[in-house]
């Protein structure tokens, strides 16, 4: 490996001391000082947003005066600096590692948390130590930060909030009432950036910038932070976090170096896994980061061997805790467009840039939600509404882990992953599908007497799909377009697995009642299903790929026959 990747450390002077590759992103600092001294910008989990603003955090801060040539002299902002750099007291905040398991001790916490960052700024900037006395003597976040500003005197300050709703969101999901009351007027959070609006006012801060994930927070705070511009949507800023893909170009052909592997192929997945990530029409999908780093991480660039999870468990981790916010508001609701989402890849929705709780939560809020998250990225636009897709190739595989949960807690029932599993390596090593097929049909027999869903060939779809996301073995493609035809299901080899056999699926569906009233609808529906499959194979995409088993699965929501067309 040619280049020392940055994965996992979000600490600019580190990156920059000690040689790790740092794609250069302080050409934006220009762009914000233009745009506003209080800034938000909206980005989903693990995308870059905390070396960015720890970035900023050196480029401003006085202490950091001296190292300026050496971090930023060989950088855009070092050939052209905006005049404001190393001209004030940085105060950074981050709010992780506050629990929101119990209510009763998150004010408790969230206080602490504030007491120990400003007494951390006081040290650095040498103020009195009679400060950090009056500063530790106030009982409230408010009171403390109104204990700093008023002995600050006249250096000004640049606060930094780094992931501010991260608490926040997970409090959404679990306790709604107690977040309503804690963002509302008295709560102590609200009381909290009351204070940081007057600090505003006063000059005590000059400049603020503050990262999250969704803006629900701020929104619950109204008035009380008002002055804060939102940068998340600005075209100028879709390319500020996040990696491009000539930059995600430019790691993957360093790595590679001078190796033999197809470094265009290697691309285009990693343009599948990870890319999709639009933050305003017109410009390019973005990257997320951190998970194109972990790649290239785990990657065997001699081999071309990659890693057997394509997602680092510790961002699985983060996108399984926001999940819990499916629960929000109408859970029915919510399951109909998860399930929309899935079979269709898009949804439609006006697209909300503020939330009110007191209004409810509908389903435009939660497809809105779903934006600001990363589970869905902007598509198009049609009269006043926005189109949403998802992403990619890791959200849907999240997307269909969690369908699968929804399906077990909706029916009573548990699917069995190890099972599946089996019946997909059956397939993979050996083309058998009759394990598969027992599978599909056991579970229909069982959803079939719950009244799951209106069954067609959609939903068979889906659950199919859902059952093969439960094994790595595959990449899974549904209905990707081939000269104007679409396969329903193409199961195709993924690295680092071996694989014997690849497949095309196609799906039929024939009502149980028409069947058993017309037997030779069920005929029809299987000759239908052969010559779609015959169609395929003559499509020159199709024909290359190699060790291909061609399927019609056809049922009547009970029973599941399969036949190989060869």
């Amino acid at each position: 490996m040619k280049l020392k990747l940055p994965y996992g450390i979000s600490h600019y002077k580190t990156v920059i001391e000690e040689g790790y590759t740092y794609l250069d992103k302080t050409g934006w600092i220009q762009t914000i000082e233009d745009t506003s001294r209080y800034n938000l910008i909206m980005r989903p989990r693990r995308f870059g947003k905390s070396l960015f603003v720890s970035m900023l955090a050196y480029y401003y801060d006085i202490k950091a005066k001296h190292d300026f040539t050496r971090l930023f002299g060989h950088l855009a902002i070092g050939q052209n600096p905006t005049g404001n750099q190393n001209r004030y007291q940085v105060l950074f905040m981050e709010f992780s590692g506050i629990s929101t398991d119990d209510p009763q001790t998150i004010e408790a916490d969230f206080t602490r948390k504030i007491d120990n960052l400003l007494q951390r700024f006081l040290l650095k900037y040498d103020y009195p130590e009679q400060v950090g006395v009056q500063i530790a003597a106030a009982n409230t976040p408010a009171g403390k930060m109104e204990a700093l500003f008023t002995v600050q005197g006249e250096q000004p300050i640049y606060l930094i909030i780094d992931e501010y709703d991260h608490f926040a969101n997970a409090l959404l999901a679990d306790n709604l009432t107690y977040f309503r009351r804690i963002m509302g007027k008295g709560g102590f959070v609200r009381a909290f950036y009351e204070t940081i609006k007057a600090a505003t006012q006063q000059g005590s801060i000059d400049r603020l910038f503050i990262t999250g994930v969704t803006p629900i927070m701020l929104d619950s705070l109204t008035s009380g932070f008002n002055m804060v511009e939102n940068l998340s949507l600005l075209p100028a800023l879709n390319e500020s976090i996040g990696l491009t893909r000539d930059e995600v170009e430019y790691l993957v052909r360093s790595v590679v170096g001078q190796s033999t592997l197809d470094t265009d192929a290697l691309l285009a997945t990693l343009k599948d896994w990870y890319n999709g990530y639009l933050f305003a029409l017109g410009e390019k999908p973005m990257y997320n980061a951190n998970m194109v780093l972990y790649f290239l991480r785990r990657f065997d660039f001699r081999s071309g061997a990659f890693p057997d999870n394509m997602l680092d468990e510790n961002i699985a981790s983060d996108y399984g805790k926001i999940l819990r916010m499916f629960s929000i508001g109408d859970r029915d609701v919510n399951y109909a467009v998860l399930e929309e989402l899935i079979s269709t890849g898009e949804i439609t929705t006006q697209q909300r840039r503020q939330f009110d709780f007191d209004k409810g939560f509908d389903r435009e809020d939660f497809i809105s939600l779903l934006y600001y998250m990363g589970f869905v990225s902007l598509a198009g636009e049609e009269l006043g509404s926005q189109r949403f897709r998802i992403p990619n190739y890791v959200i849907k595989k999240l997307y269909f882990e969690y369908f699968k949960v929804e399906i077990e807690r909706r029916n009573t029932l548990q699917i069995p992953t190890q099972t599946i599993h089996k019946a997909v390596v059956a397939l993979a090593l050996h083309n058998d599908i009759e394990p598969l097929r027992l599978e599909v049909q056991q579970l229909l027999q069982i959803l079939s007497n719950r009244d799951f869903m209106r069954m067609d060939e959609k939903h068979l779809k889906v659950l199919l799909t859902t059952l093969l996301y439960q094994s790595p073995a595959y990449y899974i493609k549904s209905e990707p377009e081939m000269n104007r035809k679409y396969p329903d299901i193409l199961l195709l080899e993924r690295s680092p697995y071996a694989v014997q056999h690849q497949h095309l699926i196609e799906l039929k569906y024939c009502k149980k009642s028409e069947r058993q009233k017309q037997p030779q609808v069920w005929d029809d529906k299987r000759a239908e299903g052969i010559q779609q499959v015959q169609g395929y194979q003559q499509l020159p995409d199709i024909q290359k790929l190699d060790k291909l088993s061609c399927w019609v699965m056809l049922t009547d929501g009970e029973e599941v026959l399969v036949e190989q067309v060869t």
